[in-house]
């Protein structure tokens, strides 16, 4: 029963990552403005956008991004450059992003 039990929360956590979330996605600087997309979070350092299956990132010094899904298990991890850089092919969901000292739950 405990076997059954552990391989039915092992499928339930597979299960909450989004599809195409679990391969290997990377950012890509950003060179012009994307007006479609709407502000999420902002502090003076750092700005999170999100829409259209983007998910964009501006800050004005080198930052650890981490991609949360909304059951909190981690997605994706990575250190960006000072700059503004996009995620794209994002799927739709509800995410929980921490970009430095900045945390916000967006919604693709």
């Amino acid at each position: 029963m405990k076997r059954i039990l552990s391989l039915a929360l092992a499928m339930i956590m597979l299960a909450a990552v989004p599809a195409g979330m679990s391969a290997a996605r990377t950012w890509e600087p950003l060179k012009t403005e994307m007006h479609e997309l709407k502000s999420v979070a902002k502090d003076p350092e750092i700005e999170i956008k999100a829409g259209s299956g983007h998910l964009v990132v501006s800050a004005n010094r080198q930052v650890q991004i981490k991609i949360f899904s909304i059951l909190g298990q981690l997605i994706s991890s990575d250190t960006l450059p000072a700059g503004t850089h996009r995620l794209s092919g994002t799927p739709h969901g509800v995410y929980i992003i921490k970009a430095g000292d900045l945390t916000c739950k967006v919604v693709i």
